[in-house]
C-alpha cells in the first residue's frame, strides 16, 4: 500500500508510509470508506466535453453556469492550474484545459493535448478572447505559439498571463527570468 501512495504526486515515503500506518493500524475503520469513495469518484467522474474540467456528467459545474462570461476563455495547462485561478476569485469566464503542454522530449505533440474542442469552440464564433495561462518555460511557450499559430482565427483576441515576483518576495532574491519576466509584464501604475 505504501509502494502506491508513495505514486501519488506529492507524497514521499514518509508521507506515504504515515498514511498507510494511519490507515492499517490507527484507523482501519476508515479505509473501506476511502477506497468506496475512490471507486464512486473513478466510475462518475470524468472529463468536460465542452472545457476538459473534472465533471459528473456532460457538462463541468463552470460550463453549465449561465452567469460566467462565455466570451472569454482562459487556457490552462492542467485542472489545478483552473483550481487555482478559481480560488482567486479574480476570473469570472470560462476555461479550457489542455491536460498537458507540447514537450516533444516527453513526445507530447499535438494529438496528445485537448486541442480538438478548443478548435471547435473557437468555430463556433462564442469566443471573443482567449487568455493563455500557461507555464512560463520552454514547453508552456512552444505551446501558446502553436496556439496562436496554428488554431487562432483573427477574430479572436488573445492575451498573455503576467508572470514575475511573486506578493512579498524582493527584486534582491529574485532569479533573471524572474525579472525578465515581471520587467515585460509590468502596466501602468498612475
Amino acid at each position: 500500500m505504501q509502494k502506491q501512495l508513495k505514486q501519488l504526486p506529492g507524497l514521499g515515503f514518509r508521507s506515504a508510509e504515515r498514511i498507510a500506518l494511519h490507515l492499517l493500524v490507527e484507523k482501519p475503520e476508515r479505509l473501506p470508506q476511502l477506497v468506496a469513495a475512490l471507486q464512486a469518484a473513478a466510475s462518475s467522474v470524468g472529463r468536460c466535453e465542452t472545457c476538459g474540467n473534472l465533471a459528473e456528467g456532460g457538462a463541468c459545474t463552470i460550463c453549465a453556469d449561465a452567469k460566467r462570461e462565455a466570451g472569454i476563455v482562459c487556457v490552462v495547462e492542467q485542472v489545478p492550474d483552473l483550481v487555482a485561478i478559481e480560488r482567486s476569485g479574480a476570473y469570472r469566464g470560462r476555461y479550457h484545459v489542455l491536460h498537458g503542454k507540447l514537450s516533444p522530449i516527453h513526445g507530447v505533440g499535438p494529438e496528445q493535448l485537448n486541442l480538438g474542442p478548443l478548435v471547435r469552440r473557437l468555430q463556433g464564433g462564442e469566443i471573443r478572447e482567449l487568455i493563455l495561462a500557461l507555464s512560463n518555460d520552454i514547453e508552456g511557450e512552444a505551446t501558446c505559439h502553436f496556439i496562436t499559430e496554428k488554431i487562432l482565427a483573427d477574430t479572436v483576441k488573445v492575451s498573455r498571463i503576467g508572470f514575475g515576483l511573486p506578493s512579498g518576495a524582493g527584486v534582491l532574491y529574485a532569479d533573471s527570468v524572474t525579472l525578465k519576466s515581471a520587467l515585460e509584464a509590468r502596466r501602468a501604475y498612475r
